[in-house]
């Protein structure tokens, strides 16, 4: 909201398969920035539908799907354009509503799951790999 004039478009793809970012996250972050959705499309109808889709992570230094080719659960088919257009208030905003990632305490106490019938050190080492992750991804380091 810094650097979009008051009247911008923003446009945001995401799949209704994936897992991290799900739409009710979108719009409603959008909507705490004072982005008003407008409009939301399947991506096949879109303009730019051709352009080569990505998963906007680190996955896509090694595999970018090719003719034919979908990502792991995450086809075109099921992916959607949310429109927003910036209608700033005036007003200042209250603070971000960030959820973050369980601590690695908390992982590590689960006993379910991919957890189940794992001893304590296969357990703190997954724990530990998920905790990780989490983190990279709250962080943006595991884009690019």
């Amino acid at each position: 909201r810094y650097f979009t004039k008051p009247g911008g478009v923003v446009k945001v793809a995401s799949n209704m398969g994936a897992v991290g970012v799900r739409y009710s996250y979108i719009i409603g972050s959008a909507d705490q920035n004072e982005f008003q959705h407008v409009e939301t499309v399947p991506f096949l109808e879109w303009t730019l539908h051709r352009y080569g889709r990505a998963y906007g992570d680190r996955r896509d230094k090694k595999k970018r799907p090719g003719d034919g080719q979908g990502y792991n659960a995450q086809k075109a088919e099921s992916d959607m354009v949310y429109t927003f257009e910036y209608r700033p208030s005036g007003k200042t905003l209250p603070d971000q509503e960030i959820r973050l990632p369980p601590t690695f305490k908390t992982i590590q106490g689960c006993q379910d799951g991919p957890f189940k019938n794992l001893d304590g050190q296969q357990s703190k080492v997954l724990a530990k790999q998920l905790h990780e992750r989490f983190i990279k991804e709250c962080s943006g380091i595991h884009v690019g």
